[in-house]
């Protein structure tokens, strides 16, 4: 069993896996699809990501499949990222409607050094732009869908393809009340014009890897077109990502921001935290109205 076999079979790989043909072991950090590492009989490692109860996990009494299309958005977004030259991407090897192959990192300390690689790399992976917000086909965002309808106007585009449908859903979910949705439907959205950008859309600390040769790692985008104040700010939720001030200084090196962009956090923030309270509930509440309190 080698590498190149299996990009040219991955529709055999649910068939050894589930016959104990490769050895697995697995990567725990993830929040919604199964993480493995596969070690191949040449000792080459990769990077196996399926939907929970599928491929090599045991059916269960709940779905087995992923939503369709969730896989093919991911590897088109991993492609496109990847193409941008910034910051480093991990290869992808394979991806079928069940699953993704991909490059292993093997995973260090976070250290100053990548942190202003990762400024610097996020600036130029920024400038690979985007012809419109948005992107040619809706994704996913942790396993919800993700419309990216494209868009000229970003205040215009981010409320309505990013805050009113996950409004939608969270009071749906019963994670917010009719009175919330009222309450941030009203918000001032306002950011400084930037032509599109192409950014990682969901840039929260832990989709980053940081490896022992001091190289950082994008993982798990929402890739799309969007303001490249988002892929920043996001980096600041759940206590930040290590190094941040020298992270955003080396971005601003290469690319120079706003000097009132930190005003915004909260605001390009606030899709991601309607995010976790349709996904998590009304634990996340106060998280919503705290970010849409600032834009009244």
């Amino acid at each position: 069993m080698d590498l190149p076999f299996l990009r040219a079979n991955p529709h055999l790989l649910p068939t050894f896996l589930a016959h104990q043909r490769l050895r697995t072991t697995p990567v725990g950090g993830g929040s919604v699809c199964v993480a493995e590492r596969i070690v191949l009989d040449d000792g080459t490692q990769l990077f196996l990501k399926t939907w929970p109860g599928g491929v090599s996990g045991a059916p269960t009494a709940e779905a087995v499949s992923a939503p369709a299309g969730l896989f093919a958005a991911e590897a088109d977004g991993l492609r496109w990222l990847r193409e941008a030259g910034g910051v480093g991407v991990p290869e992808l090897y394979a991806q079928t409607d069940e699953l993704l192959l991909m490059q292993w990192v093997d995973h260090g300390e976070p250290t100053a050094v990548a942190a202003e690689r990762f400024g610097a790399g996020l600036a130029a992976t920024h400038a690979g732009s985007a012809p419109t917000f948005g992107a040619p086909a809706d994704g996913f965002l942790a396993g919800l869908p993700l419309a990216n309808t494209p868009g000229e106007d970003w205040p215009t585009w981010y409320r309505e393809h990013r805050i009113l449908p996950y409004l939608k859903l969270a009071v749906d979910a019963g994670a917010l009340d009719p009175i919330d949705a009222t309450y941030i439907e009203s918000i001032h959205i306002e950011a400084p014009t930037e032509p599109p950008a192409r950014i990682h859309g969901d840039l929260w600390p832990g989709n980053i890897l940081w490896d022992p040769s001091d190289t950082p790692w994008l993982i798990d985008p929402a890739a799309h077109g969007g303001h490249p104040e988002t892929d920043l700010s996001t980096l600041y939720l759940f206590g930040g990502a290590p190094h941040l001030t020298r992270i955003i200084a080396a971005y601003n090196e290469v690319h120079p921001l706003a000097p009132d962009w930190q005003t915004r956090i909260p605001l390009h923030q606030l899709h991601l935290w309607l995010a976790h309270a349709v996904l998590f509930g009304r634990a996340y509440r106060s998280a919503v109205l705290d970010a849409a309190s600032h834009y009244h």
